[in-house]
């Protein structure tokens, strides 16, 4: 009996789990199936959105890249249309320009990324450079952007004034737009860093480069650099290019006077030749500025002749093999017979060239903004270009064109510079219209300049109105 018992208990038991596998879905006593479907989706379900999100992230890096290389080319329109704009919105007039230099100073701006096209070749000076467009003074007053100024596509880049110990300038607010003009109105003063600090950066500037540049020996090239000016000047001799480090460019240093010195010094002039000539490819002298009390009476005949004079000999004594160019800038505001006693003094000292002109202190009656037209200061911008282009046209007839003339004041795009070019101007300069066009302005007026010669050569057209009069 207890066998058949045992015997009984032991097919119960095993036929207990066939009974309750009836019972149970099939999916929870057999899960390989389910299992293997949920897996094959989420499979597939990763697989795509590895996908999606590698298309996604490309076309994120592909769009940065572009975006990016966009922007940092100085013809774009967003730098015209949305930049400036916001600038003008967000900074007042110093603001935005302390904001750009510093812009510059980083590298953080656009490049013009074209080659100079060959009929903008320029030859002043026993020089060669790549186009006849150039910066101003008064934008770079410290030399602390020059790399910059040149990767926006300036032939020439004039950084200055520079006065020989440092002086603040005249209170804020000091620098005025009148945007439906497109002018600036500016009483800054020659508010300069000084000789010694504007000093130290271009010889540092020039330290760095050999530094770079030099294979053999860069210990002793420093060491070198780091002795005493004369040692800098005979250094600076062993440079293979231009003092603005560019084969094709040219560095300019612009030379003020302070504030605190008589009106009638030149002294001011010739410490500054001393001791920042070694390093510019030109230098100028500005006796035009209406910042600065007495220095315009500098332009008189008998004076401005002095002062040259003694400049010229200043630059000659040099100890460095090269003798820069020495120009001097004059106002767009002189009479006629005060544009004869420039032209008669620079005849008469040699000079190397002239910058007509710095910025008026007239008031023209177009002016729509009348508001900040009020202000007190020098007005620049396109209203100035016909003061300008008149002194130009008669400095060139007074000289009969053997001194070679820079033209700025109101040159916004090409026909303005070849306007400046025919009335005699070997070359231009602008810096106003920066301050509204944007960086790509300089790449804006040579493709002007190019498509108004029509296959003719810039040189070609130099005085060009002056010969059709004969």
């Amino acid at each position: 009996m207890n066998s058949l018992t045992s015997v009984l208990r032991q097919q119960q038991s095993a036929m207990l789990p066939r009974l309750i596998a009836q019972r149970i879905p099939s999916t929870i006593v057999r899960p390989s199936a389910a299992i293997r479907h949920y897996a094959t989706v989420r499979k597939e379900h990763t697989t795509s959105s590895r996908a999606i999100n590698f298309i996604l992230g490309t076309g994120i890096i592909v769009g940065g890249v572009v975006g990016i290389s966009y922007s940092f080319d100085s013809r774009a329109s967003i730098h015209k249309y949305v930049t400036m704009p916001l600038m003008h919105w967000a900074l007042d007039p110093e603001s935005a320009h302390l904001f750009a230099i510093k812009a510059l100073k980083m590298g953080l701006s656009p490049w013009d990324t074209q080659e100079d096209d060959p009929s903008l070749q320029v030859k002043l000076w026993n020089k060669t450079f790549s186009n006849p467009v150039g910066m101003a003074a008064g934008f770079d007053k410290h030399a602390e952007a020059i790399d910059g100024l040149f990767d926006l596509g300036f032939g020439y880049v004039e950084v200055g004034s520079v006065t020989p110990v440092p002086q603040p300038g005249n209170p804020k607010p000091r620098m005025f737009r009148l945007p439906e003009d497109k002018c600036v109105i500016n009483r800054y003063g020659f508010n300069s860093d000084g000789h010694k600090a504007v000093e130290f950066r271009l010889r540092q500037r020039i330290k760095r480069f050999l530094y770079k540049h030099t294979r053999e020996d860069k210990e002793g090239t420093i060491e070198k650099l780091n002795q005493g000016d004369s040692s800098t000047e005979s250094l600076v001799d062993q440079l293979s290019t231009n003092r603005s480090l560019r084969d094709d460019r040219l560095l300019a240093v612009n030379l003020g006077k302070n504030k605190a010195s008589t009106p009638e010094s030149v002294d001011d002039y010739v410490v500054g030749v001393e001791r920042l000539g070694p390093y510019a490819d030109v230098l100028v002298v500005n006796v035009s500025s209406p910042n600065t009390p007495g220095l315009r009476s500098l332009q008189r005949k008998g004076m401005l002749e002095d002062l040259l004079r003694q400049v010229i000999n200043a630059r000659d004594q040099l100890k460095s093999s090269y003798k820069p160019p020495l120009l001097v800038k004059i106002a767009p505001d002189l009479s006629d017979e005060e544009l004869e006693d420039v032209s008669e003094a620079a005849m008469a000292t040699k000079v190397d060239g002239i910058i007509i002109s710095n910025t008026t202190i007239s008031r023209p009656k177009s002016l729509i903004n009348k508001e900040n037209a009020n202000e007190v200061g020098g007005l620049s911008g396109p209203v100035v270009k016909p003061l300008a282009v008149r002194a130009l046209r008669q400095v060139y007839k007074h000289t009969e064109g053997k001194i070679p003339l820079v033209g700025c004041g109101g040159i916004s795009n090409g026909e303005d510079a070849l306007e400046y070019a025919r009335a005699g101007a070997s070359m231009v300069q602008l810096y106003s219209s920066m301050a509204y066009e944007g960086p790509g302005i300089a790449r804006a007026v040579k493709d002007g300049i190019v498509k108004g010669l029509n296959g003719r050569k810039w040189a070609d057209i130099v005085g060009e109105d002056a010969r059709k009069a004969k």
